[in-house]
Formats: C-alpha cells, sequence, structure tokens
C-alpha cells in the first residue's frame, strides 16, 4: 500500500452488484476481495432499485473487517417527461436511512411503475422519506447531472437548491471519470 493510499483511502460509493441483473456481473465475493486486495477501509453497494444484496454483503464486508454502506441506485420521476426518470444514489446514514430507503423502494414498485419498466420515486416521497439518507447526484444520469450538460444556469442553480432543501448537508456531487462521453 502506497503512502498515498493510506492518507487518502478511495471508497467506491456507487457500485452494482450481480443484483443489478441488467447492468452488473459483479459478485458480492469478488467485490468484498478487491476492496480487501486494494485496503479500501469501506465499500458501498447500490444495486439498481433494490437491495436483494444486503443481507450477504453485510455479511461477508463485515467478515472482512470491511465496513459495508448500504444503498440503491433509484429511478426519479420527471412528471413532465413519464417514462424518461433520472437517477439519484440513496446511501443509508442509519438505521432510519435503511428503513427510510426499504419504505421508498417498496413504494416505488407498488406505485411507481412507468413504461420502461421503472420503478420511480417521486419528489415528494423522498420529502417525506430521506432522513437518514444521504443522496450522490448520480453524475450524468442523474437530474443536476444532466442539467449540467443540457440546462441553464439557472435551471442547474434551481435544481442544486432542490436537492439542498431535500437533503441539507446530505447531498453530494457525484463526479465519475469513466472515459464516457460527458464525464469531463
Amino acid at each position: 500500500m502506497t503512502d498515498q493510499t493510506t492518507k487518502h483511502p478511495f471508497i467506491h460509493l456507487h457500485l452494482h452488484s450481480e443484483y443489478s441483473l441488467v447492468d452488473s456481473v459483479l459478485r458480492i465475493a469478488d467485490v468484498i476481495k478487491a476492496t480487501s486486495d486494494e485496503h479500501m477501509p469501506a465499500v458501498a453497494v447500490t444495486d439498481l432499485s433494490n437491495v436483494f444484496a444486503v443481507v450477504k454483503f453485510y455479511k461477508a464486508a463485515v467478515a472482512a473487517g470491511i465496513k459495508p454502506i448500504l444503498g440503491s441506485d433509484v429511478w426519479i420521476e420527471r412528471p413532465e417527461q413519464p417514462g424518461k426518470p433520472y437517477r439519484l444514489v440513496l446511501l443509508c446514514q442509519n438505521e432510519q436511512g435503511y428503513r427510510n430507503l426499504t419504505h421508498i423502494l417498496s413504494e416505488a414498485f407498488r406505485h411507481g411503475q412507468h413504461l420502461g419498466g421503472h420503478a420511480c420515486i417521486s419528489k415528494q416521497e423522498l420529502a417525506q422519506h430521506n432522513e437518514g439518507l444521504i443522496a450522490l447526484s448520480a453524475a450524468t444520469l442523474g437530474e443536476l447531472g444532466n442539467a449540467l450538460l443540457h440546462g441553464s444556469e439557472a435551471q442547474i442553480e434551481q435544481l442544486a437548491d432542490e436537492y439542498l432543501e431535500l437533503f441539507g448537508d446530505r447531498f453530494y456531487l457525484e463526479l465519475q471519470r469513466t472515459g464516457r462521453l460527458g464525464d469531463e
């Protein structure tokens, strides 16, 4: 482990596992092994619209001496464009956050099904059930990221204010540098 890694460890906060059937084949055991091999103190699993990996992930991470961070990559509905939701990453800060996340996901599947099979969450639902949740903007797939790519400065400020109103100091801009179009 380099001195730089010791001073500034990397912690993966947006990772899909084998339980995100559409876009990942990463097995929990492989995630934990890679996390351990890279001397990461913690890792988050944020599967798309579910928390199916929680038990397996939690047990494996704790057994390896790694702090598990529970969360989900969720769809946020756009009333003005049904069927074209944005993403938002929600991380559990505490037990109340986990309870709120499971409630939000359940409601999304019960009432928020839209074209394309997305189980969407409304901002009203987020406003009512965000205690204990930390939000990441989901980079270019999020509402704010999309506005940074295509919107006006006024729209960007308005959206940032909306998310700060919902989450306060628990809202973070997510940056990704994966080499995809729009990352930089």
